[in-house]
């Protein structure tokens, strides 16, 4: 972008010193010719008054021919050659005139290109074009191009460090190290992104949000001082600030406090029904329930609607008993049409409620600008997790679908997804 711009500038720098040069040059030519036919005339009239001289001294011709015919010539010479008594040589203006041209095109090939990048360094938005462009590019990475999402995102996050007030630009770095699974580097883009909000109460406590639950993916779970720090930055400005709700949920549920995940993630569900992720609430609100046997409060929202997959998860009768009913289950499902990258929705559940049939649709998605909904086809997998994160991990449990399923309404056969495998170091 950078070699393109400046080559086009050059370009148009040298087409402007054209319009000033040109002229002068061109001038001055025309100014020479003119000094020539000038010079021209002025010789023929010294030869032709010679001529007459010769004429007269060998008597060829009385003295009142020879002066009527000088006067004549000397007239024919006035009208043709006015300045003919300045003789054939510039005079000392016109010699000034033409030095004056080349210092006019000397200084306008230093000045010209000097002023356009100077007042463009001033005015010009170079580093926004840039910055959008790095944007744009990113958006079409995907998949399996994970070296050139890791050289666009550095080229993005320099972009930035030079013009710090985009904040789409600090959102997206934010959320492609989360997607990197850089987690330290995607906090530190997310308090960029805080920082430069300071207008915007809300925004800036979700940016707070997000550098806490990049932080807790980062420490494997653990409530550190760096996560509850931005727990706290982000709940003094919006106390129901939902990320943060739910990373305390999900913390109060590892530490078998269910009472107090309950209070958090059913505050979600009261101050952002439209959640995202409110599918995955919705679930966790439910084995919160279940652990503390009782029973879970009825929601018609929680009815399955629009396009998805129906799954039966099962596990293969070799693994069944080594596997304790209290396992986290993620039931995953991907663009059959990407390669990798993050799942368009995730159900949770445990193996004790296996065998169960899952309907994976808009309430488990995992963002709102990538929906199940949308895709034609998605790949399934489920994973028992050990240590109750949605990272696969040596020792969890594995299984999935060889082909992909077609998204469509809740009416079709579930699909049968049979655990079978186990991840081994």
């Amino acid at each position: 972008m950078t070699q393109t711009f400046w080559l086009t500038s050059a370009v148009l720098i040298l087409l402007a010193l054209a319009f000033i040069v040109a002229p002068l040059f061109f001038h001055r030519s025309g100014r020479r010719a003119e000094m020539d036919l000038r010079n021209q005339n002025l010789l023929a009239y010294r030869s032709r008054m010679e001529e007459l001289d010769r004429e007269f001294e060998a008597g060829a011709m009385d003295e009142e021919s020879y002066r009527q015919l000088r006067e004549e010539l000397a007239g024919s010479m006035l009208d043709d050659v006015p300045d003919a008594e300045r003789g054939v040589l510039e005079s000392p203006a016109q010699v000034r005139g033409g030095r004056s041209s080349v210092a006019v095109a000397l200084v306008s090939l230093l000045l010209v290109p000097a002023a356009a990048v100077l007042l463009y360094q001033q005015w010009g938005a170079l580093d926004d074009v840039e910055q959008f462009r790095a944007m744009q590019e990113m958006t079409a990475a995907d998949g399996d191009r994970l070296g050139q999402m890791q050289e666009l995102t550095a080229q993005l996050r320099e972009r930035l460090e030079e013009n710090p007030d985009n904040r789409d630009g600090w959102a997206m770095l934010g959320r492609t190290y989360m997607r990197l699974e850089q987690y330290n580097d995607a906090a530190w883009a997310f308090e960029r992104l805080a920082d430069i909000i300071e207008d915007d109460d809300n925004g800036m406590a979700v940016a707070w949000g997000l550098s806490a639950q990049a932080q807790f993916f980062g420490s494997q779970g653990e409530l550190t001082s760096e996560v509850s720090e931005a727990i706290e930055n982000a709940r003094s400005i919006n106390p129901d600030e939902v990320n943060s709700l739910g990373l305390l949920g999900i913390y109060a549920f590892g530490q078998e406090n269910y009472e107090e995940a309950l209070r958090y993630w059913e505050r979600i569900v009261e101050v952002a029904p439209d959640h995202p992720q409110i599918g995955s609430i919705r679930q966790g609100i439910e084995q919160a329930y279940q652990r503390l046997g009782r029973e879970a409060p009825n929601d018609d929202a929680e009815a399955a609607s629009g396009p998805g997959v129906t799954v039966r998860v099962e596990i293969d009768e070799s693994f069944r008993d080594e596997i304790p009913a209290d396992t986290t289950l993620f039931v995953l499902a991907r663009d059959a049409e990407g390669q990798g990258g993050p799942p368009l929705a995730v159900a949770r559940l445990t193996a004790g409620q296996l065998p169960a049939d899952v309907r994976l649709d808009d309430r488990f998605n995992m963002s709102p600008d990538n929906k199940l909904s949308d895709a034609s086809e998605v790949r399934v997998q489920a994973r028992l997790s050990r240590a109750g994160t949605a990272r696969a991990q040596a020792g969890d449990w594995e299984g999935e679908l060889d082909e992909p399923v077609a998204v469509g309404d809740e009416q079709a056969e579930p699909v049968t997804l049979v655990i079978d495998s186990q991840l081994v170091q």
